[in-house]
């Protein structure tokens, strides 16, 4: 056994790219090792190869490399032996002497003709032959398989470095190392010859550093000013960060989890300083300050300790030893000092125009080419904003309707603003902070600032029920005027991010537990295009756009309930089953309904159940398609048996639907596992589909009375028993 390693040498790969990279790179290099017998991983999460990369070995990316070492890796291939099918035996014998066709196959298998065998098959007899295959060494087989999994490694944008050649990478490819042991591999990619030689870093490290062997590798590129491992950068910024913020009294650093994977994605020999800047810019508002430090510089917030004030420092993190001089910090606060001054001189500028007199100027501002300008959006926003929240204010929740139409006149009027077109990052939260200063009421502020939350699916709702209606109403039209368009999201394309506000829908609707139909949300949202001009360029009636955006919505619902909850997939899937169909989506109440099923799954009194509604509902399907007249139970006309299993189900089904439609879903299914007795009784006695039209019809009442009874909180038949 050795150790594999694998270095990619390039000039700096972009920060965002780095991660999912590296782990693309493992899966295909140790699915290729398992492939070829020439790994065998140890653990029990072993059967998932997309669990390998991480228990192999710890992320090694740098800007400037992607890394791997697999240790324990066969330096030869198993042999592996063979049974080769030939030729029909009629075909291969001719008065017991071999035809062509058997010389053939042998030849082929590499065998003499008297070695071949025959064997009796379903289909008849068949030659077949025995063969031995040699194990290649492993390093003969990476080096002809690895190019290929180095070039099929997905980058969103790739480049050609050198004319005329076919491959593309992220960037130049500078060197390779690759080693299996003390053995180097003699694999080339983009005109380069792997080698045991890697480089340091740029500045502070020797320009080549030998690798005697994968097991010093991370050893030999930290006596190189490399720390190859994210997880160990990640602890010296960390410990850096904290170091320099010790120096300013009752500190603290403020914590940022996405900006501190960027920096360790930009470094390779991480530290950190502390910068300063003039208390005066204070006076901004902390978004627009943190903003400009966070997304325009990389640098980290430093607030009260016990406040959570913002204070007139920042850090920076640097790929370098440090700064004995102060020249980078010099540097790094000037340049804050010059983006300070403009954030603060759009700002004053701004406040010239108040949001008010920016709605007209939202016709020049393009929304999408086809579906006009924002302007035009702000009108359906207001429209969609006048639909949902009667809705709400009926079933008693407190929402101020005037407030919501006023928001969705101004929500997007700082697209307009210097400020916003300068910080792009900033736009909502440009305007309810200016809505604010220009005594718009706090209600309105809030609305607007929070209209594109939640950003992502562990993101937050808007924190006001105004504000929540403006989110959904914004996203439900971007996603219905695209819909209409066919600017349908496919595979990984969606670039309008309709997933992303998809599913910002669906969990504002859940967490401010809003009872909004989402077919109404849908239906309403595609209505507000008509008359428009927008409309007259649509490829379909409305009526098929909502179904198209209702299925895409029910793929947002599965993940939100089986991936963001952690509900079973089959009590998502039977609680959705004609849910839309019946009008009866409101996300709240799946939800609820998904923790109730969810709850009754592994119950050993309703595991016979989900079966006995399986066989109902094919039962009954089968009757329909076949045409049968299903009727209503008429007990005149039923038997005894019958007559005593409904009077026992019909009482049950009564109180089932009583506690359905209170909601009471925990003891509507108390009274679901009282009918698996009558239901066992019914069919041990009763045959349903008999020849007489008039019985079966009787009969089939029953069981169609089952389905529309207790299906109703869920599809008790698409529940799988354990």
């Amino acid at each position: 056994m050795a150790d594999f390693l694998l270095e990619i040498g390039t000039e700096e790969i972009p920060a965002r790219m780095l991660d999912s990279a590296w782990q693309e790179m493992s899966k295909r290099i140790v699915e290729l090792l398992v492939r070829e017998s020439l790994f065998k991983p140890t653990t029990a999460q072993a059967t998932d190869t997309t669990e390998m990369p991480e228990m192999v070995f710890h992320p090694c990316a740098t800007p400037r490399r992607l890394a791997l070492v697999v240790p324990n890796v066969a330096t030869t291939q198993p042999d592996v032996q063979e049974q080769l099918t030939g030729p029909a035996a009629k075909v291969a014998y001719k008065d017991g002497q071999p035809t062509p066709a058997a010389h053939a196959f042998a030849k082929k298998a590499g065998v003499d003709v008297s070695q071949l065998k025959t064997v009796t098959t379903p289909k008849g007899e068949y030659l077949t032959a025995s063969v031995s295959n040699k194990g290649k060494p492993a390093a003969q087989v990476l080096a002809e398989l690895l190019p290929k999994e180095i070039a099929s490694i997905y980058w969103p944008k790739n480049m050609y470095w050198r004319a005329g050649k076919p491959e593309r990478f992220v960037r130049p490819v500078r060197w390779i190392v690759a080693l299996l042991d003390g053995e180097i591999i003699p694999l080339g990619f983009a005109g380069i010859k792997a080698g045991n030689q890697s480089r340091g870093h740029r500045i502070l490290g020797p320009a080549e550093v030998s690798i005697t062997a994968p097991s010093k590798y991370v050893e030999s590129m930290q006596g190189a000013h490399v720390t190859v491992a994210s997880g160990d950068r990640e602890y010296k910024i960390r410990k850096a960060l904290d170091a320099a913020t010790r120096t300013v009294p009752d500190a603290r650093w403020r914590e940022d989890a996405e900006l501190l994977k960027t920096v360790v994605s930009l470094t390779e020999w991480p530290s950190a300083l502390l910068g300063n800047f003039d208390k005066q810019y204070l006076s901004l508002p902390e978004e627009v300050l943190v903003t400009v430090m966070r997304d325009h510089q990389k640098y980290f917030a430093v607030e009260d300790a016990r406040t959570g004030w913002l204070l007139p420092h920042f850090l920076a993190v640097l790929n370098t030893d440090g700064d004995p001089d102060g020249l980078i910090q010099h540097g790094n606060e000037r340049v804050l000092r010059a983006r300070f001054n403009d954030a603060r001189f759009f700002w004053d500028t701004d406040q010239k125009t108040r949001l008010q007199n920016r709605v007209n100027m939202l016709r020049t501002v393009t929304f999408q080419k086809d579906l006009g300008s924002y302007f035009d959006k702000a009108e359906r926003m207001v429209n969609l904003t006048e639909r949902l929240c009667p809705v709400l204010v009926k079933s008693g929740m407190k929402v101020e309707s005037n407030v919501v139409q006023q928001a969705a006149w101004l929500a997007k009027t700082d697209l307009t603003t210097e400020l916003v077109k300068e910080f792009t990052e900033l736009q909502g939260i440009v305007g309810g902070l200016y809505a604010k200063v220009q005594d718009q009421p706090d209600s309105v502020a809030d609305a607007i600032y929070d209209q594109y939350k939640p950003e992502s699916t562990e993101g937050s709702a808007p924190r006001t029920l105004e504000g929540a209606v403006l989110s959904i109403a914004d996203k439900a039209d971007s996603i219905a005027g695209m819909f209409a368009l066919g600017l349908v999201p496919s595979g990984s394309k969606d670039p309008f991010a309709l997933r992303r506000q998809a599913n910002g829908i669906v969990k504002v609707i859940a967490e401010h537990k809003m009872p909004l139909r989402l077919g109404y949300l849908i239906d309403n949202s595609v209505q507000v295009y008509g008359g428009t001009e927008a409309a007259k360029k649509f490829k379909k009636e409305s009526g098929h756009i909502s179904i198209e955006i209702y299925q895409f919505f029910k793929e947002r619902l599965q993940f939100y309930l089986r991936d963001v909850l952690q509900f079973r997939y089959d009590a998502v899937n039977a609680v959705l089953e004609g849910a839309y169909d019946r009008g009866d989506d409101e996300i709240p109440d799946l939800v609820q309904r998904c923790r109730a099923v969810d709850g009754i799954c592994t119950a050993e009194e309703f595991e016979p159940l989900f079966v006995a509604f399986k066989r109902i509902k094919g039962i009954v399907k089968q009757a329909r398609d076949k045409g049968y007249e299903i009727g209503v139970f008429n007990t005149g006309s039923g038997s005894k048996i019958e007559v005593e299993v409904w009077n026992e189900i019909q009482p049950l089904g009564e109180a089932y639907l009583s506690h359905r439609k209170s909601r009471r879903y925990v003891e509507a299914f108390r009274e679901l596992a009282k009918i698996r007795k009558p239901i066992d009784t019914y069919f041990d006695a009763v045959m349903v589909m008999v020849d007489d039209p008039e019985v079966r019809s009787n009969r089939l009442g029953v069981l169609n009375y089952l389905l529309e009874t207790f299906n109703t909180i869920a599809d008790l038949s698409a529940l799988v028993k354990e």
